[in-house]
């Protein structure tokens, strides 16, 4: 079992093409970018206030003739 470890140790780390603190501040910018993204749709709903409401009751078909 000493073996082993004494191996693991020995083994090159790889480097990272990155520094270490680079990696969350990738994450941290693209969690503001997609929340700029979720903020810019907020509304939207009512800027189509010229449509026609939807009915109380879409099964009621008391205007169309059979």
């Amino acid at each position: 079992m000493h073996a082993l470890i004494a191996l693991a140790a020995e083994e090159p780390h790889a480097e990272l093409f990155l520094p270490t603190w680079a990696f969350p501040l990738i994450v941290a910018a693209a969690f503001v970018v997609l929340g700029f993204v979720s903020w810019s749709f907020r509304d939207v709903a009512n800027r189509h206030a010229d449509r026609e409401p939807f009915p109380a009751d879409p099964h009621d078909h008391a205007d169309e003739h059979h």
